[in-house]
């Protein structure tokens, strides 16, 4: 069976080539990969090292990752397209775990999970730590995938269009076709025992500009699915309450320096709330696994909110539907 890989790549020759070789490798019995890598409009190397890895390269100019996964699969050959991102590496067994969840003709996409690539770094270590925790809970079939692992076959993303190419930055456009593919009637299977090692951020500032970026996305997300807002099986309580808190604080804040009376206590008890969620994760792992030095990583979360809802309100003026001024 012939199966296609398929990797966006911007600027990435410092993990293309393994991310390549390593997808190359999974090649088993009757088992052949094509690997397809969409340059969209590196300024550096990228090109160069995958082609000399062994990938079939396209180059294309810069339109973002889900117009560059499109040009790939659609210039593919295999009966199955499996995407991973160009700084992911694929784990041994990888595809061969993805395929096995194709059970039935109703699967659409079989989803897998993460391992960490760089352990090194502290901040890598506990975002790796959180995606766990997520992973973990949820169930055999799921309502939304990561782009940087999934499956699909070729006439699911024949029927569907595949993805979004509105989306010009990676965040989003995987959630909306998991969405589609679930209302087109098939079902995503999540597979955790497929894995890719991904390089998560190791600088805080990075960390959170890529969350300003989800935030911001997400507002076109609902938009186009509001059917969806009340969150997926990777999305919890805790994600909808945030901004509801984190609007809540400014809000009564504002009021309170405006010198606006009666209103210490709501923000007390909003920012209370706020800080208790952000603490939850922290202190379970410091508390169940002894893991102490976790602790900090509610200081990132608590920023984290505060960073992705604002990207979500400059989302939503920016996707506000436009009323047409009256005559």
């Amino acid at each position: 069976m012939k199966v296609s890989v398929v990797i966006p790549a911007y600027n990435a020759e410092r993990t293309i080539g393994e991310a390549v070789v390593q997808s190359l490798s999974q090649t088993r019995g009757s088992l052949q990969v094509e690997l397809v890598v969409v340059d969209d409009g590196s300024t550096d190397d990228t090109a160069a090292i995958a082609e000399s890895a062994g990938a079939t390269v396209i180059r294309q100019q810069n339109a973002g990752p889900a117009a560059a996964r499109n040009r790939g699969w659609q210039s593919a050959t295999g009966t199955f397209i499996c995407f991973t991102d160009s700084d992911c590496i694929p784990i041994a067994g990888w595809l061969e775990n993805l395929l096995d969840g194709f059970t039935d003709s109703h699967v659409g996409a079989v989803a897998g999970s993460y391992e960490i690539a760089n352990p090194s770094s502290w901040l890598a270590r506990w975002v790796q730590q959180e995606i766990m925790e997520r992973h973990k809970r949820m169930p055999p079939f799921i309502r939304a995938f990561g782009s940087y692992n999934v499956a699909i076959p070729r006439h699911v993303l024949q029927a569907t269009g595949g993805f979004d190419p509105v989306y010009r930055r990676a965040s989003g456009e995987d959630n909306d076709l998991s969405y589609r593919i679930i209302k087109e009637g098939w079902r995503i299977a999540f597979r955790p025992q497929a894995r890719v090692s991904h390089y998560h951020p190791d600088k805080l500032w990075t960390y959170l500009k890529e969350q300003y970026r989800h935030g911001f996305w997400r507002a076109k997300l609902y938009k186009n699915h509001p059917d969806m807002v009340g969150g997926d099986d990777y999305t919890r309580l805790r994600d909808r309450l945030e901004p509801i808190l984190v609007l809540g604080i400014v809000g009564f804040s504002i009021l309170s320096v405006l010198g606006i009376t009666g209103f210490i206590w709501p923000l007390l008890v909003f920012l209370a709330a706020y800080t208790f969620i952000h603490l939850s994760w922290p202190m379970s792992w410091w508390l169940g696994e002894g893991k102490a030095d976790a602790l900090p990583y509610c200081g990132v979360t608590f920023l984290r909110g505060f960073t992705r809802t604002f990207g979500l309100v400059v989302g939503l003026l920016r996707f506000a539907p436009k009323r047409d001024p009256q005559r």
